[in-house]
């Protein structure tokens, strides 16, 4: 099972951006995939807050950390078995072995955040007996990354396994969610949510929240939350193309 992710965050120039992303999808990504225990890899552009129905965020708080890089346009995800295959060696290291030109291309990358993590849950939603592209993660996903004071943990552990996580195994368009525990970076946490669509997304995670009968409780959960820039994203998969 892909029990572990590789995720970087980053942002792009204006200029380049075309070349950039040729050479990922074409080069980097199919080389990728050749390392040992790497299972799979998926790259996404975050949706503009415009196509995103959401709840008033007046609650939420993101880090003003200066140190926490601000990257969050783009998100790159890499599967495996366990963490240690992203240990040896980092991805940095792999990285540092790479052609000049591929190392070139890697700079062009702004604000670029990385987590390792690890999986500590995982539910699937009705649309899972629909998904045919096994361990390949979804169309669209919404991704949440962020600490708390370890003494509000363990009240948003219980938040998730007792509201959060069992209402999308009964959400329309929801195909999974996996709540995530980090290994290595900044966020302390995740929680990745999978949707046949951004459509999908709107549409039924907002009637979730809006018919959420814990409502106080689900605020007061996300109010001891300090989230990562751009956190919660979401975002659509531009490869593999989505069919």
């Amino acid at each position: 099972m892909d029990r572990a992710l590789w995720i970087t965050w980053y942002n792009l120039p204006d200029g380049g951006r075309d070349e950039y992303l040729a050479w990922l999808h074409g080069s980097y990504l199919p080389a990728l995939l050749k390392r040992p225990g790497y299972l799979w890899a998926a790259h996404y552009a975050s949706v503009g807050e415009d196509r995103i129905p959401r709840r008033s965020s007046g609650n939420k708080y993101t880090t003003t950390d200066p140190e926490v890089p601000t990257g969050d346009r783009y998100i790159l995800l890499v599967g495996a078995a366990d963490s240690n295959v992203f240990g040896d060696p980092l991805p940095s290291e792999w990285h540092a072995t790479l052609p000049a030109a591929d190392q070139k291309m890697l700079a062009v990358r702004i604000g670029e955040r990385v987590n390792i993590m690890s999986e500590a849950a995982r539910v699937e939603g009705p649309e899972a007996k629909n998904y045919t592209a096994g361990m390949a993660l979804a169309p669209c996903i919404q991704m949440g990354t962020f600490q708390a004071k370890w003494q509000d943990e363990f009240e948003a552990l219980k938040w998730y396994a007792q509201w959060r996580m069992p209402a999308m195994t009964r959400l329309d368009g929801c195909i999974r969610a996996r709540k995530l525990a980090s290994v290595a970076g900044w966020a302390k946490s995740s929680i990745l949510y999978e949707f046949t669509s951004l459509d999908a997304r709107n549409h039924f995670l907002r009637s979730h929240e809006d018919g959420n009968p814990n409502r106080e409780w689900s605020d007061k959960v996300v109010a001891s939350l300090t989230h990562a820039p751009g956190s919660a994203n979401v975002a659509e998969r531009i490869w593999p193309p989505v069919k």
